[in-house]
């Protein structure tokens, strides 16, 4: 176990020639790997002064990756220090009608409007075969 640093003091290392990153409770400091990732230095700059674990666990690297990571390591992450994860609760809202129109007033004109065309084409119909 290495020296265990706070939240704060891995988010101050977000700089192309100062990148440290928090992967499954461990710091590490990819600055010398910048050049060589993959998939570019932005994204290891995106993923400073925050827990990195699912960025990296969402790309999928291979055990080659992983094994790398040993070279990189620093230190452990005080677990006190990162918030805790809140997941999204979509706000509570009010059924939502557009045109402010009273629901019945729209069941009674659902059920109203096809009548009238009804009895208009039956009306049609009659008034022209009595001609």
């Amino acid at each position: 176990m290495g020296k265990v640093f706070t939240l704060k003091e891995v988010a101050d290392h977000n700089t192309p020639k100062d990148c440290w990153l928090i992967i499954d409770g461990k710091v590490y400091d990819v600055t010398k790997f910048l050049e060589d990732h993959p998939g570019g230095d932005d994204v290891l700059l995106s993923a400073t002064g925050k827990d990195a674990t699912d960025d990296f666990e969402d790309v999928g690297h291979s055990t080659t990756a992983k094994s790398m990571m040993d070279d990189f390591y620093v230190g452990d992450i005080d677990a006190s220090t990162i918030p805790s994860k809140v997941e999204y609760k979509a706000p509570n809202q009010a059924h939502y009608n557009q045109d402010k129109t009273p629901e019945f007033i729209i069941k009674i004109l659902q059920f109203l409007v096809p009548l009238v065309i009804l009895g208009v084409a039956v009306g049609i119909r009659f008034y022209t075969k009595a001609l």
